[in-house]
């Protein structure tokens, strides 16, 4: 009998949500694998050590959809579903608790109190949480990060904790080049030790797909272009959960509040009439391959500073080849017709013409980063 994920993909096909992908099939089965397994622990607990899954591949190629179909088709109880900035941000946070708390904050965050070194009682508050948990797009490029996993994975898998991962790099590609990466390296070895590993690597990009067949410049009268733009967002985040994301530059801290994976969505005010200048774009602009920008207005020479930040904004997203999908008063040519800067803005409305174009498109997805 079809395993629950193998069935939704089966109805997501028929439906034609979905397009048959062969790539995709060793990922469905090894996903079903892992939901019977998860499913014979639960009920009958005689399977003390269940493999997870490690699914790796280029963007585009269906890796959150899937764990999307998985995580709802899961028979765990316990389980979350997460972007992985977004856990280990919450493992510095509580590493952080432990070590500054006094006996009665950590008796009330981890209950227990005992000793000077956080990973333990940190990875037991976690398994106490999830039995089972859903990483989306791993990747390693903090030393902080990288010195952490070895021995917080080593202490949630002794507590019997199944993960389920999707990763633009196969395993032994993760933290390259990275420093000290010899003490990184038994994270690996575990990693593929507990998961099964699946390339996903057909040479069909769906998202950008998705993309070149929707406008990524949506403007006019209406709500259709507030839908259109909904809609795409929701379809390249493909059921990805949402959360912030802060980006740590020249000391400081760049916080998107709506992220989802290699997604970022933000508006004009939040990112344009705020003190930002090119090292915050370019951090963006390297951390993200798509940015969703949401009510950009049609500008007016009182606003030369905000068209000034806009213009250095593109200038970042053109250079690494990032993704734009926006929402705005107008076409590029309205935004800022005249004013300080109005000349020079010219060049950036080309740009902005050029981004839009499935050309385009089409080299920013050579791009992505892996």
């Amino acid at each position: 009998m079809p395993s629950r994920i193998a069935r939704a993909y089966e109805n997501r096909l028929k439906q034609g949500l979905l397009t048959r992908d062969p790539a995709q099939g060793a990922a469905v089965a090894a996903l079903s694998r892992l939901e019977v397994d998860l499913g014979r622990r639960r009920l009958f607990g005689g399977v003390p050590e269940v493999q997870g899954v490690y699914l790796w591949g280029p963007p585009g190629r269906g890796k959150s959809i899937l764990m999307d179909l998985f995580f709802a088709c899961a028979p765990e109880q316990r389980k979350r579903r997460v972007h992985f900035h977004a856990f280990m941000a919450r493992v510095h946070d509580l590493i952080r608790q432990w070590r500054e708390g006094d006996r009665q904050t950590r008796q009330r965050v981890f209950g227990a109190h005992r000793g000077d070194d956080p990973i333990d009682p940190v990875a037991a508050l976690i398994a106490s949480e999830a039995r089972l948990l859903c990483f989306d797009e791993l990747q390693v490029t903090d030393i902080a990060d990288a010195m952490i996993l070895g021995r917080l994975f080593d202490a949630l898998f002794e507590r019997k904790v199944v993960i389920c991962v999707t990763s633009n790099r196969a395993p032994d590609q993760l933290y390259k080049d990275g420093i000290n990466r010899p003490l990184f390296t038994p994270f690996i070895d575990r990693i593929v030790e507990r998961c099964a590993v699946v390339a996903l690597s057909g040479a069909r990009d769906w998202r950008l797909d998705r993309m070149k067949a929707s406008r990524v410049w949506f403007n006019g009268e209406g709500e259709a272009r507030r839908t259109g733009f909904e809609q795409l967002w929701d379809d390249l985040r493909g059921g990805m959960p949402e959360c912030p994301a802060t980006l740590k530059v020249l000391g400081r801290e760049v916080v998107i509040q709506r992220t989802a994976g290699g997604l970022a969505r933000a508006t004009f005010d939040a990112l344009c009439e705020v003190p930002l200048g090119p090292q915050d774009y370019l951090a963006i602009a390297e951390r993200f391959h798509t940015l969703f920008l949401e009510d950009v207005p049609l500008l007016t020479p009182d606003r030369r500073q905000a068209a000034r930040r806009f213009v250095t904004l593109i200038d970042a997203l053109y250079e690494a080849r990032t993704r734009l999908v926006a929402i705005a008063a107008g076409s590029p040519e309205q935004l800022y017709p005249s004013g300080d800067g109005a000349f020079e803005f010219e060049r950036t409305v080309s740009r902005l013409n050029e981004m839009s174009s499935q050309s385009w498109l089409d080299q920013a997805a050579h791009s992505d980063p892996d």
